[in-house]
């Protein structure tokens, strides 16, 4: 039988960036969740938003999830009344980010207890999978974006993904010229405009650079704008990636419904966990979509490894918590020669310092 919840508790961690992300955008925040189970195990899980809403997470989860889930069954599969608990609060957003720290924490224990690796415990089907680079690099100077998209090709990525969004299309349209001739026909080329446009600046800035041969425009509208996305999608030939900002599996589902989405990318945290997130992919498959989880590559290539489909790996320069200094032990996973690779360690394998 399964034990109970017997306490829940939080840490807020501001982790420096290496390579700040803008002006005002210097660290990242993570909630540390750590769940015991009435026999005394313990399970480590962690929230994470880069610049908004940490201590808003913290408190969520303090305040109305850390009472309301003890004494309830320490597993994962509590996350649907969890997320019904605190759905008068949203559906999604600082909601499900908290429940993540929570979901998380439980799989860690429950996975520890069975002395198991998350993608063994999920059934492993890849030993190592290609990774592309990726940076928050709209504020460099074009020198600086061409060295960086060098590194990666001299790193053996399989593509480079950069942000567009500039005020001047022009610009934007010379950075990703010099991007794509760094590296060359052969790698992929994504882009990331980051929410920046409306429908009509996104139809005519995705028709300036599809001719640098294009594997995705991520992010051209804002996530919300449902009806931009579907307009979008009949104006434009180049693939739409979605998900970063999506939080519930309702909001995948009513795009790909409204065949609006050609590239599904859920962040494990912003969805609510494993739990949600293993859901999500499920969707993707029974739609026939590309799957490309986003961001946080120490978890999310884990849960890649254990997927029938062969994932792209988001690999962003300088954040990973590893290369911050943030772990308290290694991962164990690795990106080697633009492949992630690993992910034997037990639990999630995710610990702060």
């Amino acid at each position: 039988m399964t034990g109970l919840i017997e306490s829940v508790s939080t840490r807020v961690i501001h982790v420096p960036l290496s390579r700040p992300w803008a002006e005002d955008v210097r660290e990242i925040g993570v909630v540390e969740v750590c769940v015991s189970r009435d026999d005394g195990i313990v399970g480590h899980g962690f929230s994470w938003t880069p610049s908004i809403g940490a201590t808003a997470v913290d408190a969520l989860i303090r305040d109305d999830l850390a009472p309301w889930l003890t004494g309830r069954p320490a597993d994962a599969s509590i996350w649907q009344q969890a997320w019904e608990h605190v759905h008068e609060a949203g559906g999604g957003g600082i909601t499900t980010i908290a429940l993540a720290g929570v979901d998380l924490a439980l799989w860690d224990l429950n996975l520890r207890e069975r002395g198991l690796a998350l993608a063994d415990a999920l059934g492993r089907k890849h030993e190592s999978l290609p990774a592309y680079g990726s940076g928050v690099n709209l504020h460099y100077t074009i020198e600086e974006l061409v060295s960086q998209a060098a590194r990666w090709r001299d790193a053996g990525y399989g593509g480079a993904k950069i942000k567009v969004g500039k005020p001047d299309l022009a610009e934007d349209v010379d950075r990703v010229a010099a991007v794509r001739e760094t590296i060359g026909p052969n790698l992929r080329l994504m882009i990331d405009a980051n929410q920046r446009w409306d429908l009509g600046r996104a139809t005519h800035a995705v028709a300036e650079l599809a001719p640098f041969g294009l594997e995705w425009i991520e992010e051209p509208l804002r996530s919300d704008d449902s009806r931009g996305y579907r307009q979008l999608h009949d104006l434009i030939d180049v693939p739409i990636a979605l998900g970063e900002n999506l939080h519930t599996i309702h909001r995948f589902r009513e795009l790909i419904d409204a065949e609006a989405i050609d590239v599904i990318q859920p962040n494990v945290v912003r969805v609510g966990g494993i739990t949600p997130f293993l859901r999500i992919v499920e969707l993707a498959r029974e739609s026939g979509l590309l799957l490309a989880p986003h961001l946080l590559p120490e978890l999310s290539a884990q849960l890649a490894f254990a997927l029938p489909e062969k994932c792209w790996v988001e690999d962003v320069e300088d954040a990973g918590f590893a290369s911050l200094g943030a772990l308290a032990e290694p991962s164990g996973v690795d990106i080697v020669s633009g492949r992630a690779v690993g992910g034997h360690a037990l639990g999630i394998g995710i610990r702060f310092a």
